[in-house]
């Protein structure tokens, strides 16, 4: 086989297996704002890793896993009767964005969020908001 036919061969594997993480990392994401909006506390459990950090950008908070899981009984009250939208804007060197709409039955925000995710579990998330409503989603 000629150098060259190696080369793409090879440039073929990297691809499929790349195409391949980022599918997988977008069914993580995926899994996340479904238990996210059921307050599924098992399900966010399953999906972030012990040591994940989940930085509240606004609000100048960094949760652990175990601090992030216990205030699920009050968004469980806040996301009642809500929906969230989503949709992953870029995935680079191992972090997906996402623009999120959270729409509550009396406001909605849209927010812009990180996740790093390794193994099909995220290691770290952060949020900010980017607008008091929805519009721009």
């Amino acid at each position: 086989m000629s150098s060259l036919r190696m080369a793409m061969a090879a440039v073929a594997v990297v691809s499929v297996l790349v195409v391949g993480a980022v599918r997988a990392d977008e069914a993580v994401i995926e899994r996340w704002y479904e238990a996210l909006l059921r307050a599924d506390s098992a399900a966010l459990a399953e999906l972030l890793a012990d040591d994940a950090r989940i930085s509240l950008d606004d609000l100048d908070i960094i949760q652990t896993k175990d601090e992030f899981l216990e205030s699920m009984g009050e968004w469980e009250n806040a996301v009642a009767g809500g929906a969230i939208r989503h949709r992953l804007e870029k995935e680079e060197d191992g972090v997906s964005t996402v623009m999120v709409c959270y729409d509550f039955p009396n406001n909605q925000m849209l927010m812009q969020e990180t996740f790093a995710i390794s193994e099909g579990r995220i290691t770290a998330g952060s949020q900010a908001e980017v607008a008091d409503n929805c519009d721009g989603y």
